[in-house]
């Protein structure tokens, strides 16, 4: 058998339970395979179907399918079950957001002079990035819900939603179970970890 470093290692000079743990190994992940290719060809399915009913109820109306921006939601009849299709859209921030930093720092210097630098401390959380060195997009954007009335403030908000990008959409089938009326719905996990 070839090891790990390329080489021929004859059977019997292996130990048999490390043939056993390459054996086992190898099992799950012939079916590893099958379950992919098995959930592959559900997603491939489930979104044809849903387009497929999408594309029936344009036209009933008159209409056309519209692009993948919405989110949209189809339930059993006894709303038992549920089918969503969701968007999600990953975002990333132009050079605007360098400005609105500027902006929110200058806000910060006016604000806590003489006061404890815990305060700036928060604010600047916003704007940190992680290892890869991107910033915290939710972060970002939380900031923009905050009514301050300052003209600055308001120009770093404006700097921020001008630096707003969308890099790439991504469509999600997730289907929901209620197992009684009065209970909420549960997502049907779909991933390894959460079966």
């Amino acid at each position: 058998m070839q090891d790990a470093a390329g080489r021929l290692v004859p059977i019997a000079n292996i130990k048999p339970e490390h043939l056993l743990e390459d054996e086992m190994v190898r099992r799950l992940h012939d079916q590893a395979e099958m379950v992919r290719y098995a959930l592959a060809t559900f997603k491939a399915n489930a979104f044809a179907e849903v387009r497929a009913l999408l594309d029936i109820l344009a036209q009933q109306y008159g209409s056309t399918r519209g692009g993948a921006k919405g989110n949209v939601q189809f339930r059993s009849f006894d709303g038992t079950l549920s089918v969503q299709l969701a968007v999600g859209e990953h975002i990333s921030f132009g050079p605007e957001l360098q400005i609105a930093k500027q902006h929110v720092d200058e806000c910060l210097r006016r604000w806590t002079e003489g006061a404890n630098h815990n305060l700036r401390a928060i604010v600047n959380d916003a704007f940190e990035v992680d290892k890869e060195g991107k910033v915290n997009a939710d972060r970002i954007l939380s900031l923009r819900r905050l009514e301050i009335q300052d003209e600055t403030w308001k120009l770093a908000m404006d700097a921020i939603s001008g630096a707003v990008r969308t890099t790439r959409s991504k469509e999600y089938i997730r289907l929901y179970v209620r197992e009684a009326p009065e209970k909420d719905p549960a997502l049907v996990p779909l991933d390894i970890a959460r079966v």
